[in-house]
């Protein structure tokens, strides 16, 4: 599964791991993840994140 990264902080979100402290299980797909789900470092939008 691709990983993405947030273009303002470089946080590296990967779909492995998830981000289970914001409720986005292990093995979910960057894609799959809620619109308004935002960057759990600096609060950046999803849009702000690009491919790895």
């Amino acid at each position: 599964m691709q990983k993405y990264v947030c273009t303002i902080c470089g946080y590296e979100y990967d779909p492995a791991e998830g981000d289970p402290d914001n409720g986005v299980a292990a093995g979910t797909k960057f894609e799959d993840v809620a619109s308004d789900w935002v960057c759990p470092v600096c609060g950046a939008p999803k849009s702000e994140f690009e491919p790895a």
